[in-house]
C-alpha cells in the first residue's frame, strides 16, 4: 500500500474496451483545472490518430518487460494480447508538481491500483447496452472481427465487478457522462481528508 500525498487526488477510470473511458478522461482535464491525464505505456501499435506521448508511450516488449523487472510500474497487465502499464515516475512527477491525476485503465490495472492506492477514487464506465458497445467498437475500424468478439466477451466479465468501484457512470451520451465525471472529481476534492485548513490556523 502506498499513501497518496496529502490533499492530492488520484482518479482511476476503468471500463470495458470501447465504453469511452479515454475520451472522458481527456475531456475532464479540459474541464477541471489542476487535473492532468496520466499517459500509460503500451506495447501495442499506435492507431492512426494516436500520438506518442499524448495517447500512450509506445514501446517494444523487451523495453516494457525490462521496466517491469526494475519495478518501474505502479501496475501493469496483459490486455488483449498487449502489455499496458502505469509508470511510477510519471505519477510521482504529477504529484510533485501539485497536480491531481486522472488515468484510464483496464480492470486488471484498476484492481492493482486499488490495493496500492486505497485512498484513490475509482470510477467504472459502462455502455448503455451491449449493442451500443459493439457499435462503438466497430466504428473504431481498428479491430478485426475476432478482436471485437474477444473484447465483448471480456466486457461481460468486467461488468460483473462494477460494485468494486465507488462510482458507476452509464455513458449513454458523452456530454452527460462527462458532467457526471466532473461532478465526482469536484466533490472528491472537497472531502475533508483533501482540504488544507491552514488558512484558518487549523
Amino acid at each position: 500500500m502506498t499513501r497518496l500525498p496529502a490533499q492530492h487526488l488520484l482518479v482511476v477510470v476503468a471500463a470495458p474496451s470501447g465504453a469511452g473511458k479515454t475520451s472522458l478522461c481527456e475531456w475532464a482535464v479540459t474541464a477541471v483545472p489542476g487535473l492532468v491525464h496520466s499517459v500509460s505505456h503500451t506495447t501495442r501499435s499506435p492507431r492512426p490518430d494516436e500520438v506518442q506521448g499524448r495517447d500512450y508511450y509506445f514501446v517494444d516488449e523487451p523495453t516494457f518487460r525490462a521496466m517491469a523487472d526494475r519495478g518501474e510500474f505502479a501496475e501493469w497487465a496483459i490486455v488483449h494480447g498487449h502489455l499496458y502499464g502505469t509508470s511510477c515516475t510519471v505519477l510521482e512527477g504529477h504529484f510533485a508538481a501539485g497536480q491531481d491525476v486522472i488515468l484510464d485503465i483496464d480492470t486488471q490495472g484498476a484492481a492493482i491500483l486499488r490495493e496500492r492506492y486505497p485512498e484513490g477514487v475509482f470510477v467504472f464506465i459502462v455502455p448503455p447496452s451491449w449493442e451500443a458497445l459493439e457499435q462503438r467498437l466497430r466504428l473504431r475500424h481498428s479491430d478485426t472481427e475476432t478482436d471485437i468478439r474477444r473484447r465483448l466477451e471480456r466486457a461481460r466479465e468486467e461488468v460483473r465487478h462494477y460494485a468494486e468501484y465507488q462510482y458507476v457512470i452509464v455513458n449513454a451520451g458523452f456530454a452527460q457522462a462527462g458532467e457526471e465525471l466532473k461532478a465526482i472529481i469536484l466533490a472528491e476534492r472537497r472531502r475533508s481528508l483533501r482540504v488544507a485548513m491552514g488558512f484558518l490556523g487549523v
